[in-house]
């Protein structure tokens, strides 16, 4: 239910092409889990750099607005009601992609994975708000999803620093509400595209 909310709250909700892949969602709001009649729907928003976004994918059926986010030299060519964005050479550019983004009057996106992209924002610090939903499960060894599949960090220069903002009760878990650290650094053209690593979810 809080998912859902925050979909049915912002311009648009973006996925890299990994989850699209593997998970085929819709991302769409499910009003029917909010106890409200079906409203206004998020731009559904696809970083697919090399077009690798399955034809019968549940993002390209035409129910909702839809933007894919393409690298220079795609040779994919989507429906006609999926509108295509071009930013970046070999693989999207999401400072660039986010900027066109917001020139088309989307200012409020919910990134809500996989980790390439997840990793990606975070390392550019194209965030203003991160939320970790902590379940009470413990998974164990090298079968849990990463938070994050960028770079391995060697120094705390290199790690992302987060300052936390708060925490709250959700179910049986707990949501922990990160901003970025004050005098972070933001590195320079952030891009993804990478196939994700496969992971259970």
């Amino acid at each position: 239910m809080r998912v859902q909310q925050l979909r049915s709250e912002v311009d648009g909700v973006v996925v890299g092409v990994g989850t699209v892949v593997k998970d085929d969602p819709s991302l769409r709001v499910h009003w029917e889990l909010l106890g409200r009649p079906p409203g206004r729907e998020p731009t559904r928003v696809i970083v697919d750099g090399s077009g690798r976004t399955p034809e019968g994918a549940k993002v390209l059926d035409g129910s909702a607005p839809t933007i894919v986010g393409v690298a220079e030299g795609c040779p994919r060519r989507f429906p006609p009601k999926v509108r295509t964005i071009v930013a970046g050479r070999g693989r999207v550019d999401l400072g660039r992609f986010f900027e066109r983004l917001a020139e088309a009057g989307m200012h409020r996106l919910l990134v809500e994975g996989g980790s390439q992209i997840l990793g990606a924002v975070l390392r550019a610090r194209l965030y203003d708000r991160l939320t970790v939903y902590y379940a009470p499960w413990a998974i164990g060894d090298g079968s849990a999803p990463p938070l994050d599949a960028g770079p391995s960090a060697t120094t705390f220069d290199d790690a992302v620093a987060l300052e936390l903002i708060g925490v709250e009760r959700v179910g049986a878990g707990y949501v922990a509400s990160y901003r970025p650290a004050a005098g972070a650094s933001r590195a320079s053209e952030p891009q993804v595209d990478k196939p994700a690593r496969p992971h259970p979810r």
